[in-house]
């Protein structure tokens, strides 16, 4: 474990009152030395509907981390299929490296305040922060290596009523290692390794672990835990995505991931009050870094859809492309003909 001081301002993210702080879980699938395969899928949880529509950018545009004051500005080096919530904010994506980015709502997420006017530290927007890192960086020991080196603040509001947008991050390459940012006390505490497999919500990283080496003592197979709670998704994720074949063929270990991500979904319509994180699964999606496919599923869908980096233009001067997904009741197959042409989505700051 590595522990980065970080001067983020307080954490709290407004996309004009609404933002993809999200619930879920992730888990990566990672093939043997024979097959290879690195897939990281996700269940994206909330009390109400987060309208998402998918944007491919390709390389060489110019960003930045804010519309004013100290930022962070970049030319992205990668092109990138992104799903953005409420047109103005980007929950996770991936980029035509293999390097795959989600967000995920912590509720003992705990920011370094603001401190002060003064203060020149270049600042990140939550609405971008997704696609700073997968336009610049191509694996998880480089993302590691700039943390390491830089600082920046980071900056939003509330959503959805008033919930604080308190997040923690995971990273993961083709090669299969993986970086978790979380915020702990005022401080970026970085977690790495290729066996950081699965991150769900509350508690942070380290008390999760603890819980669910509880549970391998009890052992998967008598027993596991089954409500729709943070600990319990984390303890049947970990479970089930070490005991199905790591050698599985592509259709087969695609198959795994996904039925792990339907162990650890929450019934459409469900709600616990005062537990937004733990409410509904909206839509899930499994971004497969080794062969450059973003599957996508909502809830109401009859199918899966999927969108194909292999086969776009992602090379400076290309054009930015957008799926808007409120246009079609039901997706099928690979969606890269219902692309089209957009300015791209402006940032909720």
């Amino acid at each position: 474990m590595k522990v980065f001081k970080a001067t983020a301002a307080a954490l709290t993210l407004a996309l004009a009152g609404n933002l993809t702080a999200d619930a879920c879980t992730r888990v990566v699938f990672q093939g043997d030395s024979t097959t290879n395969y690195i897939m990281v899928g996700r269940t994206l949880d909330w009390r109400t509907p987060i309208p998402t529509n998918l944007y491919v950018y390709p390389a060489g545009v110019k960003k930045q981390s804010m519309p004013e004051g100290p930022m962070l500005t970049w030319t992205s080096k990668y092109g990138s299929v992104l799903a953005v919530s409420y047109d103005g904010g980007v929950t996770e994506g991936m980029n035509n490296q293999g390097l795959v980015m989600n967000g995920l709502f912590c509720k003992g997420t705990i920011y370094k305040e603001a401190v002060g006017p003064d203060d020149k530290t270049p600042v990140m927007s939550l609405a971008v922060i997704v696609s700073f890192f997968l336009d610049n960086f191509a694996t998880v020991n480089e993302v590691d290596n700039w943390l390491q080196k830089n600082e920046f603040d980071i900056f939003g509001k509330t959503f959805d009523g008033g919930t604080v947008s308190t997040l923690h991050w995971a990273l993961t390459d083709k090669s299969g290692m993986t970086i978790v940012m979380e915020y702990v006390d005022g401080e970026l505490t970085l977690h790495k390794g290729a066996d950081l497999k699965v991150l769900t919500n509350d508690p942070p990283l380290p008390q999760m672990e603890a819980i669910n080496d509880y549970w391998k003592k009890v052992d998967g197979v008598n027993m596991l835990p089954g409500t729709v709670r943070s600990s319990d998704r984390f303890v049947r994720a970990s479970f089930f995505i070490n005991h199905v074949p790591a050698g599985a063929n592509y259709t087969d270990a695609l198959a795994s991931l996904s039925s792990i991500m339907g162990t650890v979904s929450v019934p459409y319509g469900y709600e616990i009050e005062g537990e937004p994180n733990v409410s509904s699964t909206q839509w899930r999606s499994i971004a497969d870094a080794t062969g450059q496919k973003y599957y996508f599923k909502f809830a109401y869908s009859t199918a899966d859809f999927w969108i194909d980096l292999n086969k776009l233009m992602l090379t400076p001067g290309s054009p930015i492309l957008k799926l808007d997904t409120t246009k079609y009741e039901s997706l099928a197959g690979c969606v890269n003909n219902h692309l089209k042409v957009s300015k791209g989505f402006t940032p909720m700051w």
